[in-house]
């Protein structure tokens, strides 16, 4: 019998939220590529969505941190395509 305290069960019905999130994202942007929309527009409104829904959501002062800290990871190389994973 799995014992999961009611944390844990939390941590996991997120993180499958998260993967299921993801596999949207990559369908929306396969079929934006394949009908002639460049990367580089996808990338821009996607991340103008997200940020208007945060914004509307959680208000200026914590988008703005949470835009702080995506910065210090761009910087240390997480989002790099080539970076090693350890």
């Amino acid at each position: 019998m799995i014992d999961l305290h009611s944390s844990d069960l939390d941590d996991l019905i997120v993180a499958e939220k998260k993967q299921v999130a993801i596999e949207y994202h990559n369908e929306a942007w396969a079929d934006g590529i394949s009908d002639g929309i460049e990367a580089e527009i996808l990338a821009e409104t996607a991340i103008t969505t997200a940020v208007t829904e945060l914004v509307r959501r959680y208000g200026e002062s914590d988008v703005l941190e949470l835009l702080d800290q995506l910065r210090q990871r761009v910087e240390f190389g997480e989002f790099r395509a080539e970076r090693a994973l350890q």
